[in-house]
């Protein structure tokens, strides 16, 4: 049985995020979200392809830097077109890829742009002929295309997903990206077993705590690396078999005499640099190298050779070739908001700011100043 029909079976109030064409109607917690017009207005003007344009605030990037290239200004945005949905967002995520645009590491299309990749928000008008989406719908999106930091924007309307009524905003907003990015960490690029052993770098950080609740859930032992006393508590909270100060001790001595000797099965790294070359040490023979982020900066080449010793496999994944059809990515959204609503990920919002705060938002995450998810609120 597909996975997609098991989770109707056990859960059929989820049923409604693994359609292709999901039919939302405004429930009662969506018809208290704030709407500026009414459906019959906005349909009618989407269909009519006007070329009126609204003016709404967004960050804008101009020039590739630190922080402070981020701009709180007034953008012009269009009805949808054909296909098309304009959404309002409520909730805006916060993710390491959006610090990796604005520095220049992952070149945007083009400047000046908005960054963003990961909201939840209201559907306001949409496109001629769509069928499948209506104003009032509650739906989320992450990945491309980039832009979430704004009030407002277009998207294609294949690539939103209901949010399920009980999951508010703000945690569906800090979920979708890393929950999916998780999600196929866990389940499809190294599939995680009961008796396996992992290494997960930054366990307290956004993707890092999720992946230690539900590695552990399914019956792994996790191992964590974190920079703090605080971070610690928070990861063993999340279900860290063994955390590693790195700060205070070697992690790649302390993997070492966690396995006496015999290494993990996969290691999950979103550092980079810092930590590459210990994670390869880290693994057993035939180990896996799951090398999903940078945060500390480009880890330097890997000769073949390095790979040989132990036969090791090594991968650089992104979440965008997991999710490629509408029916893998409906199955990824419906399993992670399937394990919220079950209990066996509990999101962490511990920071939020004002959308015009974007700039400080980015400051604190690449200080380490955070821990858990950090929440844009329009």
């Amino acid at each position: 049985m597909s996975f997609s029909r098991l989770l109707r079976v056990q859960n059929p109030r989820l049923s409604l995020l693994l359609t292709p064409t999901p039919t939302l109607s405004p429930s009662s917690s969506i018809s208290t979200l704030p709407l500026t017009r009414g459906r019959a207005a906005l349909t009618t003007k989407a269909s009519l392809s006007s070329a009126t344009t609204d003016m709404v605030k967004a960050i804008r990037v101009h020039e590739l830097g630190g922080p402070q290239v981020l701009k709180w200004e007034d953008v012009e945005i269009g009805e949808p077109k054909e296909g098309e949905v304009r959404v309002r967002n409520k909730a805006v995520g916060v993710n390491f890829i959006d610090v990796y645009f604005r520095k220049g590491v992952y070149k945007a299309p083009s400047l000046p742009f908005t960054p963003g990749m990961e909201a939840v928000g209201v559907v306001t008008a949409v496109g001629a002929g769509l069928t499948g989406r209506q104003v009032g719908d509650l739906v989320a999106y992450a990945g491309q295309p980039m832009g979430s930091y704004a009030e407002e924007q277009i998207l294609p309307a294949n690539k939103v997903v209901p949010v399920p009524p009980s999951i508010d905003p703000a945690i569906a907003a800090s979920i979708m990206l890393k929950g999916m990015t998780a999600q196929f960490l866990l389940r499809h690029c190294f599939k995680v077993e009961p008796g396996h052993t992992i290494l997960v770098h930054a366990a307290a950080g956004g993707v890092g705590s999720l992946l230690c609740q539900w590695a552990n859930a399914l019956g792994a032992t996790v191992i964590g690396t974190v920079s703090n006393k605080e971070k610690a508590a928070q990861a063993k909270e999340d279900g860290c078999h063994h955390v590693i100060i790195y700060k205070e001790e070697e992690f790649v001595a302390r993997v070492n005499e966690i396995t006496s000797g015999n290494g993990v099965e996969v290691v999950y790294d979103s550092v980079g640099k810092d930590t590459f070359e210990g994670s390869l040490e880290c693994l057993k023979l035939r180990g896996y190298m799951v090398s999903f982020g940078q945060s500390s900066g480009r880890p330097d080449p890997v000769p073949l050779s390095s790979l040989a010793t132990k036969s090791l496999f090594l991968t650089r994944p992104t979440l965008m070739h997991y999710n490629v059809t509408r029916d893998e990515l409906l199955e990824a959204a419906g399993e992670v908001f399937a394990k919220v609503a079950s209990g066996v990920l509990k999101v962490r919002v511990n920071h939020t700011y004002p959308l015009f705060e974007a700039a400080k938002a980015h400051e604190d995450l690449e200080n380490r100043k955070t821990t858990g998810s950090v929440v844009l609120l329009p």
